[in-house]
């Protein structure tokens, strides 16, 4: 028969360098996704200039003053260029793949945490069935089992 030795502390410590591990991955990840929009914002258009910026259409709400397009734009629309586009086409395709790295990680600690759990409460009902067997023995019936009395 397999015999288990786990120490739920030195799963706890594991844990906790995992943890932190994960959370740098997800620091990671934000920055990236931070730098790929910054980037495809800092990339430009394949448009010369002015014609980049679009002036709204209709009326437009800036905080809480109602302008139209006769006023100065208050709000305008970049043009997305070819580098900016692919940027964000590849970040849209990378993010299942992003989230199926956080998933895997917290899917990993609660298993270890739910694994230990269970060998934790195993030991606790062993234990429990262990000292109900102990007082279920009938100690004057173990008085006359082994031999002389004296």
């Amino acid at each position: 028969m397999a015999s288990w030795d786990i120490q739920p502390q030195g799963v706890q410590g594991q844990l906790k360098v995992v943890g932190a591990h994960a959370e740098d991955l997800g620091d990671v990840l934000s920055g990236l996704l931070a730098d790929l929009r910054e980037a495809a914002g800092a990339a430009g258009t394949a448009v010369p200039g002015s014609q980049a910026i679009t002036p709204p259409h209709g009326p437009v709400v800036a905080g809480n003053t109602l302008r139209g397009p006769a006023g100065a734009p208050l709000l305008s629309q970049t043009s997305t260029g070819p580098v900016g586009a692919a940027l964000a086409q590849y970040a849209a395709a990378r993010n299942n793949d992003f989230k199926a790295m956080a998933d895997r990680c917290q899917a990993a600690v609660l298993g270890a945490v739910k694994a230990t759990n269970e060998y934790v409460q195993g030991d606790l009902e062993a234990a429990k069935n262990a000292q109900n067997a102990a007082r279920a023995v009938r100690l004057d019936a173990l008085k006359d089992v082994g031999g002389k009395q004296r």
